[in-house]
């Protein structure tokens, strides 16, 4: 690892920390270095707040250093007025004269004008250092930019024998939920949703589970509650209906009488490409992510568009005989790691 390896390296550690309470901003990661002494890091603060490289000049001491330091940054500094003033200006404005980027920004707005108003300042820029690590940091970011939709995350736990949930007849007999899954493992899963911008279940996930979608196994804000209902089979004393977390229902119903107060319904066509449609609306609303939990038919209806990115699978040591089988999916597998009793195994969409 070189010089600016490191550096670079250190600003995608910083980045994490800002994540999820950045978004739809993305979450930079900033290192400003005096000879080989860092002396200041900062990383973009909540919606709407500063951003990275803001908050790294403000951290430095003596500002006179500035005019012999480099900034390193995992994305390239903006140069457009948004909530805050451009960085790269301000760059300019702090006599930095050597700026390491991993990646370039595919804002619109920015997309190569802020390395141009850099180097049209005078300052020397290095990019792509670390880009690959820099690009699965800014993933989310990315593929909203990219792809015009948010990055989608499928997730299920499965029995050892292959099933997401056991017969009906057992469920009819024995309604209490049954846990595949360990505690730890299930308590992950809500840090995941509080990472994540939005969750996404189908009505029979509702109406058999009564789910909450929320974090209250993990500290952090609740994703917005996605819900699939073509016809509004969903009544009556539904968590997902109460009102006390942000909600979308996407239905094919438009007699808004059998409208929810505090619920928001998007009209999309249940014969078409219904993952297309859910993420063209959820790309207008500046969700950057959304996490795919359940139904089976829900999770397959994304599989067989081939509109995912990240699949996390937990595989318990529970045994159904029958039931629901669960998904199946091809991708890469990146990670196998073991929680407890459980299996995890992540793949992405390759």
């Amino acid at each position: 690892m070189n010089i600016h390896e490191k550096y670079i390296s250190r600003c995608i550690s910083l980045g994490k920390n800002g994540q999820p309470a950045a978004y739809p901003n993305p979450s930079v990661g900033c290192v400003l270095v005096y000879g080989d002494m860092i002396i200041g890091e900062g990383y973009t603060s909540a919606y709407g707040g500063a951003h990275a490289e803001v908050n790294a000049i403000a951290s430095v001491k003596n500002k006179a250093l500035l005019k012999d330091s480099t900034l390193y940054s995992t994305l390239e500094p903006c140069s457009h007025f948004g909530k805050t003033p451009p960085c790269a200006d301000l760059i300019v404005k702090n006599n930095i004269p050597n700026v390491v980027i991993g990646i370039l920004d595919p804002h619109k707005k920015v997309a190569g004008r802020g390395l141009k108003r850099l180097r049209d300042a005078g300052c020397e820029v290095i990019e792509g250092v670390l880009a690959k690590e820099c690009r699965e940091h800014h993933n989310r970011f990315l593929t909203f930019h990219e792809k015009k939709r948010p990055y989608i995350l499928l997730k299920w736990a499965q029995s050892l024998d292959g099933f997401i949930a056991p017969a009906k007849e057992k469920r009819n007999k024995e309604p209490e939920p049954f846990w595949i899954t360990s505690q730890p493992s299930r308590q992950r899963v809500h840090q995941w949703r509080s990472e994540e911008q939005a969750i996404l279940v189908g009505t029979t996930t509702v109406l058999e589970d009564n789910p909450k979608l929320d974090v209250r196994h993990w500290s952090g804000k609740n994703p917005i509650r996605v819900v699939l209902d073509k016809d509004l089979k969903i009544k009556g004393n539904y968590h997902v209906l109460d009102g006390t977390i942000p909600t979308i229902i996407f239905t094919t119903q438009t007699d808004d009488s059998k409208y929810i107060e505090g619920i928001e319904y998007s009209i999309i066509d249940f014969s078409a490409n219904i993952p297309q449609q859910i993420n063209s609306q959820l790309h207008k609303r500046n969700v950057l992510s959304i996490l795919v939990e359940g139904g089976k038919r829900t999770i397959e209806t994304f599989v067989e568009a081939n509109l995912w990115d990240e699949a996390r699978i937990f595989t318990g040591n529970t045994v159904f005989k029958k039931g629901i089988t669960a998904p199946k999916l091809s991708g890469k597998l990146v990670t196998q790691e073991y929680s407890y009793t459980d299996t995890l195994n992540t793949f992405i969409n390759d």
